[in-house]
């Protein structure tokens, strides 16, 4: 009688994955990255299992938007006091944090539960080409 295969998260072998964002979509990008740190782009993905990678992007700030999205999208953010609320257009948000461009991103298209907090641990942005990752020997997420 054979067995049905059941992954062991503890077991499962993880990645390190390599995005190069320059010249790439936001969007699809941010859904690939998504797809990578929930595990759902490898054969043996099973719900309730951990068997998410590790992704690291670089070049963060050469990402590309399409339309007027440049001018038009703002990135919110509160203190917490009365009036507090700041606004911040995308094309300061890029010129002074690429970094959270990508991760506010990633953080809407990755499921509004507990799991999300952890997923974002597994996640690092870099906004030039170099990263400190090296010894992780990460691999480069195919298009």
């Amino acid at each position: 009688m054979q067995k049905t295969y059941y992954p062991k998260g503890d077991h499962a072998a993880t990645r390190w994955v390599l995005v190069d964002a320059d010249g790439q979509n936001l969007g699809r990008l941010a859904t690939r990255i998504a797809l990578a740190l929930m595990g759902k782009a490898r054969p043996d993905y099973t719900p309730g299992v951990d068997l998410g990678d590790y992704v690291v992007v670089i070049n963060a700030k050469k990402i590309a938007v399409s339309g007027k999205r440049m001018e038009d999208k703002v990135y919110y953010r509160a203190s917490g006091y009365p009036g507090g609320l700041k606004a911040t257009p995308m094309k300061e948000q890029l010129a002074k944090h690429p970094e959270r461009v990508i991760q506010s991103a990633v953080r809407g298209m990755l499921p509004k539960n507990r799991q999300r907090q952890r997923l974002m641990g597994r996640l690092h942005v870099y906004a030039g080409p170099e990263h400190p990752h090296v010894a992780q020997k990460p691999v480069r997420l195919s298009a």
